[in-house]
């Protein structure tokens, strides 16, 4: 059975920084490429990073500079460091892992919320 399981999600203030974890189970991990995604109150879901299985990244431009998606393939997780987090960064975040377009398996998702 797939699973995925998303923490670290919580409530700040801008500016601050938070680490969201997720942790997969039942897939060969270092096989499959790791995202992040994310869904502000009335928004669509969007993309937020994206790792390949050979650690390439990509990132949304609302994101870049600030925050940083890495891979620890010997522990089966993914990594999102928020850095400088403004409140339009407010929304449900999600990791997926997949390996082609259309594909993949979602965690259940983690509140992230910054308001002063």
């Amino acid at each position: 059975q797939v699973q995925l399981v998303e923490s670290g999600g919580g409530l700040l203030q801008p500016g601050g920084s938070l680490r969201l974890s997720c942790i997969a189970s039942g897939i060969p991990f270092s096989g499959y490429a790791m995202g992040w995604y994310r869904q502000g109150p009335g928004k669509q879901r969007e993309s937020v990073a994206v790792i390949s299985t050979g650690g390439i990244t990509n990132y949304a431009n609302s994101v870049k500079g600030r925050f940083t998606i890495s891979r620890d393939n010997t522990k089966n997780m993914a990594y999102l460091q928020m850095n400088s987090l403004k409140p339009e960064d407010t929304a449900v975040y999600y990791c997926k892992a997949f390996r082609g377009i259309g594909d993949g398996y979602w965690g259940q998702g983690t509140q992230v919320t910054v308001s002063s």
